[in-house]
């Protein structure tokens, strides 16, 4: 794109000077009885000037006035007169410039009177001076009014289109940082009075305890709810604040499914990890999915079926990567912990996000399994 608009201005020189070289020979135009030297310069001077019209048209016009007039030469004028309709906008200058084309016309037949011959039958017979004069400046002025025209509509509807853009872009983060407000401050009026009434009573339990596992346990459960608050109030901040976040954490990856799985075997959950197939390395939203499968699958076993062994499948196919979470019937323990029921359908979505398909359910003998398959290719 850059070369071509190098290259346009001296295309069009090149052009402009062998077209008016061509209308002084007969081919194109009247043949001038001059000299060819001076048709030649003639020529060379409009080439140079159209080069250069986008600075200035101006030199191309008083050019190609001259050169009409003495060598019938058109091709400068209808360049110059295209250039000054996009670039006149007042009525005043465009009137003026049909006033000098009045008198190039004028001079022209006045020229062609004198010389005679086939030149007075091109220029100075009335029909013939009226139709060389539309088709060399009137035609194209006002074919370079409707392109500058256009321009300027153009010009103005993607400017009301940018606003307009800007406009939706503020109302949506206005709105955006309204939800944000809202949703921050239901979190504190909620979850923080309730977390913070937990840290005043396991503090009253400690401080109460008849016997020193009870205070232990009220003190673990007291330092637990003082750190939910301080995340909380951290979580919050993000919140509030309007300004740029900072930028978040690598996401997981299944280097980091090891990890994921001694967490859950640290609070008691048995997990066995069974790799299928030739590990290799894939595109981190696949990767990163599949982790999410196994936290959310770990997740529920924590939350409804504590204790339970639990298997962990992932199997490296050639054109998909299938994960297996399956657990077995819960053991005797506490009551099931409440969810909010979306954890599931939320990694329904992200598995599909990249065509694949998620199947959850019970399995035979009471356990519950989480299968996600998920294409590579598609990802």
């Amino acid at each position: 794109m850059r070369v071509n608009r190098q290259m346009t201005p001296v295309l069009l020189g090149v052009a402009v000077f062998a077209v008016s070289l061509g209308s002084t020979s007969g081919g194109l135009g009247v043949v001038s009885g001059l000299p060819f030297p001076l048709p030649l310069v003639a020529a060379g001077a409009a080439g140079a000037a159209a080069w250069r019209v986008r600075r200035s048209w101006w030199p191309l016009a008083a050019i190609g006035a001259v050169a009409y007039v003495v060598l019938v030469m058109w091709p400068p004028l209808v360049v110059a007169s295209y250039h000054a309709g996009t670039r006149l906008r007042r009525t005043r200058d465009i009137a003026l410039y049909l006033g000098a084309a009045v008198v190039v016309l004028v001079a022209s037949v006045g020229a062609g009177r004198i010389a005679g011959g086939p030149r007075e039958l091109a220029t100075a017979t009335p029909a013939n001076a009226l139709l060389m004069a539309v088709a060399a400046m009137v035609l194209p002025l006002v074919y370079g009014l409707w392109i500058r025209s256009r321009r300027d509509v153009l010009a103005a509807a993607r400017e009301r289109a940018d606003r307009l853009e800007s406009e939706q872009v503020m109302r949506a983060e206005q709105a955006r940082s309204q939800e944000r407000a809202r949703i921050a401050r239901e979190m504190h009026d909620v979850v923080a009075h309730r977390v913070s009434l937990m840290v005043l009573h396991a503090g009253a339990l400690e401080l109460a305890a008849g016997d020193e596992r009870t205070a232990e346990a009220a003190a673990m459960i007291g330092g637990i709810g003082r750190e939910a608050l301080a995340n909380l109030r951290e979580v919050l901040g993000v919140l509030r604040s309007t300004e740029q976040p900072a930028p978040l954490a690598p996401q997981p990856t299944l280097a980091d499914l090891d990890r994921l799985l001694d967490q859950s075997r640290a609070l008691g959950i048995p997990v066995t990890r069974h790799d299928h197939g030739e590990p290799r390395p894939l595109r981190s939203t696949v990767e990163r999915t599949a982790y999410r499968v196994v936290q959310e699958a770990l997740t529920n076993v924590h939350k409804h079926a504590a204790g339970a062994a639990t298997d962990v499948h992932v199997h490296f196919l050639p054109g998909e990567l299938r994960v297996e979470v399956r657990n077995r019937p819960a053991r005797g323990g506490p009551a099931p912990l409440p969810g909010s029921g979306w954890g599931l359908a939320g990694l329904r979505e992200r598995v599909e996000l990249l065509n694949g398909t998620l199947r959850t359910g019970p399995e035979d003998g009471g356990g519950f399994g989480v299968i996600a398959e998920i294409p590579l290719e598609a990802a």
